[in-house]
């Protein structure tokens, strides 16, 4: 990398094999900074953008000491400036591993690892929103109290979720207190600890708050995206969406971030529960979401924001202007295919183009990512542990 421009920024995604990567690699490009990311694998969409300098295949962050060793030789061979995670195993590792790589040159931010966990585990989330009176699901740890108790508790229909995941992954409908006594100990002994959340009835609407916040200047910077489509429709991620004003969501999530003195940036998700109207927080993502280019196209440039707090630099005037819509073409079209309500959404399914239109995982400017992405997905396909992963909500 000799050859670099002295005055460019040396920016290293993790996990950019990801769709996020794509769009946070697009803006930092326009930002000047010279890119590279870590990629578990090349039949993914990240490994294939133009907007990246140099892609180098990685150990999958989650094998931590394996990762941490690979990360470690690239940084004292190479000059990086600033680190950004690009998915949960990612920040989780950073996150974990704040102290040790603190000593390297790099630069990045992410909360301290008790800090981070509180937000990042749902069961930490919910004990913090009963605590502080923040609008949540009724939620009952079941480390802590009998399956009895927790059912009387949180009433039926009711999910079991473990406190760690992402994607619906894990979560099944509860219906009875022997049906939870019966799946228990094997949901743990899959996916870890666990707790019991009441069950929000279909028919509210779904929400993000994305927000970069430095606690220590009080400064935040914010996007609310309403999700229109998502799929699997129990449970899943967005596939349409559209960026919006709501000012009482952002005060809400912001409040939550001061009381775990959160640094850096958060996405929080929050569904409406049509019994009683209100919006509830759900969980956090302690990193930026696939959904990010919303929150680009609608003009606040975390990819900036994030660059410029790494290295303790002013942040540039930025406007919001939402109503900008976004579609990930891949997982809207296993919507279509699936939903009874294809022939009903709103907007039409069919409006392909507008000026207000935007694509997740496709950009006529860099076509590979989406070419590679799709193709990498389909083969995933094929595979029953992924095919199981992505079911959503078991009901």
């Amino acid at each position: 990398m000799s050859s670099i421009n002295k005055n460019k920024k040396i920016v290293l995604l993790l996990d950019g094999q990801t769709v996020q990567a794509t769009a946070i690699a697009e803006y930092l490009k326009k930002s000047g900074c010279y890119i590279i990311s870590f990629c578990d694998s090349n039949n993914s969409y990240g490994y294939h953008t133009k907007f990246v300098d140099k892609k180098i295949l990685s150990p999958k962050s989650k094998t931590k000491g394996i990762y941490l060793s690979f990360l470690i030789d690239f940084l004292h061979d190479n000059k990086v400036d600033v680190i950004i995670p690009m998915n949960d195993d990612s920040a989780t590792f950073l996150s974990e591993n704040k102290n040790l790589l603190s000593n390297e040159k790099a630069r990045f931010i992410i909360p301290d690892k008790d800090i981070f966990f509180q937000g990042f585990d749902k069961n930490q989330l919910m004990k913090l929103c009963h605590k502080n009176d923040f609008p949540h699901p009724r939620t009952a740890d079941l480390s802590e109290v009998t399956t009895k108790e927790a059912c009387s508790h949180v009433g039926f229909p009711a999910i079991i979720k473990p406190n760690i995941t992402t994607g619906g992954r894990g979560m099944q409908m509860i219906r009875t207190e022997s049906q939870l006594s019966d799946i228990l100990n094997p949901t743990i002994n899959e996916y870890g600890d666990c707790h019991l959340q009441e069950f929000i009835q279909p028919g509210g609407k779904q929400f993000k708050v994305q927000i970069y916040r430095d606690h220590l200047k009080n400064e935040i910077h914010s996007t609310v995206i309403e999700k229109m489509r998502y799929y699997p429709e129990k449970g899943g991620s967005s596939c349409f969406n559209k960026t919006i004003y709501f000012d009482e969501l952002v005060q809400l999530c912001n409040s939550v971030l001061i009381k775990l003195k959160w640094d850096g940036f958060a996405d929080f998700d929050l569904i409406e529960d049509p019994s009683d109207g209100i919006i509830k927080i759900m969980e956090i993502n302690p990193r930026v979401p696939a959904c990010i280019k919303s929150s680009l196209v609608s003009g606040i440039d975390f990819a900036l924001i994030i660059l410029n707090k790494s290295l303790d630099m002013e942040i540039p005037p930025m406007k919001y202007e939402p109503n900008k819509y976004l579609r990930y073409i891949a997982l809207d079209l296993l919507w279509f295919i699936y939903s009874p309500n294809r022939f009903k959404t709103k907007p039409n399914w069919f409006i392909f183009f507008g000026k207000n239109l935007f694509y997740q995982d496709f950009t006529w400017k860099d076509l590979r990512p989406f070419i590679f992405g799709f193709l990498g997905g389909l083969l995933k396909q094929f595979n029953p542990k992924f095919r199981k992963s992505k079911k959503g909500l078991r009901v």
